[in-house]
């Protein structure tokens, strides 16, 4: 149960996520002004913290049921969750402040945190994945590559649902007559199978918990699930069919 429940939490975060740090990485392509790009952002703003919260369960999940496995995991690449931390925080960062202050010079230098963020925690993201199935290194940068790529087309397909006019346009344009719809779908799919491999790679089972530990967390779990998808449908009911103003 402790496996499905790590593997749902993170599936959940890289599903829901991935599209936001898809449209960071894309925000000069989408916007070309401060004003569009102002409402690329909006198109995330009202989910991107949610979202967050299933990596934070995801780690909890994986402390409280592996802990040995945790503590490898983290010191054996350090560097990349260190990167990683560094551009979540940026990207966050980018996205709080950029209307604190009306000045032109500092809504670019947000955008540009937005951006730099987004790019860093997609490429470290791709790196620890590379670096699970022990990819050689010439293997590596098309592994880290093609889990860039994924998050840029999740990041358009979700563009695509929640922008309006010249944005929605430029975030439409590589699909074709495909549709955001289908595309979102596949890139989920995507996303999905790149988590399942990942994790098929991991000694889950070997570095399972004491059972006592594992009997209180098999209570939160039964709590916790269901109110994070509660609050995610809930989101998505009412704040998703929202689409910033034109």
């Amino acid at each position: 149960m402790e496996i499905a429940l790590l593997a749902f939490f993170a599936i959940g975060y890289f599903v829901l996520a991935g599209a936001d740090f898809g449209i960071g990485m894309l925000l000069p392509h989408l916007g070309r002004s401060p004003a569009e790009r102002g409402r690329v952002l909006a198109a995330i703003t009202p989910f991107f913290l949610a979202n967050e919260v299933w990596l934070v369960t995801a780690l909890g999940v994986l402390a409280g049921a592996f802990p040995v496995l945790e503590g490898e995991l983290l010191s054996e690449h350090y560097a990349v969750f260190t990167a990683l931390l560094l551009g979540w925080v940026t990207r966050d960062a980018g996205i709080w402040l950029r209307g604190r202050v009306d000045r032109a010079g500092w809504r670019a230098g947000c955008d540009t945190a937005v951006v730099a963020g987004s790019w860093t925690v997609a490429l470290s993201w791709g790196t620890l994945l590379a670096q699970t199935v022990e990819a050689a290194p010439p293997v590596a940068v098309p592994v880290i590559a093609a889990v860039a790529v994924l998050f840029c087309a999740h990041g358009l397909a979700l563009a695509g649902l929640r922008l309006r006019d010249r944005p929605r346009e430029r975030a439409r344009r590589p699909f074709g007559a495909s549709g955001e719809r289908t595309v979102y779908a596949l890139t989920t799919g995507g996303t999905v199978l790149v988590c399942l491999l990942a994790g098929s790679r991991l000694p889950l089972a070997e570095n399972l918990a004491d059972p006592a530990t594992l009997a209180l967390l098999t209570p939160t779990a039964t709590v916790l699930v269901p109110l994070l998808v509660g609050t995610q449908v809930w989101l998505w009911w009412s704040l998703g069919r929202i689409r910033p103003a034109g």
